[in-house]
């Protein structure tokens, strides 16, 4: 039974609209601490391209799974619900209310409802899909889970190679359909949550995105890449602002083409994050100004 005396107040919304910064005010109303459900910030490594909190907001108000990991471990959704529930549970001991915050919905999902716990790969299995997409791109690995579980290839999305790989990986691991072996059983958690979708006008979240795109650029996002491109094949790379520069890195294209690239893939990755919070029920959308109204939502959703 749930113990509607503990909140999880979740905030969800695309990238750049604000989520960091709210997240950090509720949390000072609160006297909280924040748990970062954004699975591009995990990584150490990736300091500028990813846009976690800057280590003054660090100091301000303590934060979970940030930078907690390094770009060579092999880390799924169904090791961050079992880390994250434990962490959430531990917190719940001395606070009445925490913060979920991120822009992974995956991610969220895990954490407000469970998710399947499903068989890890052998290394010869994750070795072989990994040398496929790398060597014949994001189309062959499509090609192959619509071969081995089409109900699933109907579902994913197709832009996501890392999800088209685990299911992959569970496919040829047990020889049963990935979507067969999701049972998609909910998990009792024991806290209410409280779900704030953030979002702004077009026209302005576009704005901020190409704008931090910007601000990146010129806090040395080049030379993060530049430090990183040796692990390129890595999935954790394999993200928007690191793999356009990789291409410019190898001389296929300009620097100025790679920057715009990474705007219009941010602004696609934002299109598509709002079109998976759009169906996330019980959700309460703001505008980021809006946090007074946010805050005495909260409070009457208590």
């Amino acid at each position: 039974m749930k113990n509607f005396n503990k909140q999880l107040i979740v905030i969800i919304g695309p990238t750049a609209v604000g989520k960091t910064s709210i997240s950090i005010k509720l949390a000072k109303l609160f006297e909280t601490e924040i748990i970062s459900a954004d699975s591009r910030q995990f990584f150490n490594e990736m300091k500028i391209g990813t846009a976690p909190p800057s280590t003054q907001e660090l100091i301000e108000v303590k934060h979970h799974f940030i930078a907690h990991l390094s770009v060579n471990d092999n880390y799924d959704v169904s090791k961050y619900e079992a880390e994250a529930i434990c962490t959430i549970n531990d917190l719940f001991e001395k606070h009445s209310s925490l913060i979920l915050v991120g822009g992974s919905g995956l991610y969220i999902n895990a954490i407000l409802n469970g998710i399947d716990s499903l068989p890890d790969p052998d290394e010869s299995t994750r070795a072989y899909l990994k040398n496929l997409y790398d060597s014949e791109g994001i189309t062959s690995i499509r090609r192959l889970l619509k071969d081995l579980d089409s109900e699933y290839y109907s579902q994913v999305d197709l832009m996501n190679h890392v999800r088209i790989i685990r299911a992959l990986e569970v496919c040829l691991t047990t020889g049963q359909k990935f979507s067969e072996l999701r049972k998609n059983v909910f998990k009792e958690r024991m806290f209410k949550p409280i779900i704030i979708g953030l979002n702004r006008d077009k026209e302005e979240l576009y704005t901020m995105i190409n704008k931090r795109v910007d601000i990146m650029m010129e806090s040395g996002l080049l030379e993060e890449a530049k430090n990183l491109y040796q692990f390129k094949n890595l999935n954790a790379l394999k993200t928007v602002g690191y793999k356009e520069l990789f291409e410019y890195i190898d001389g296929n294209v300009s620097l100025e083409h790679a920057v715009e690239k990474i705007k219009t893939s941010s602004r696609r990755y934002a299109k598509r994050q709002l079109t998976w919070f759009r169906k996330t029920p019980d959700i309460k959308w703001f505008n980021p100004s809006e946090i007074d109204e946010i805050h005495k939502y909260i409070l009457n959703a208590q």
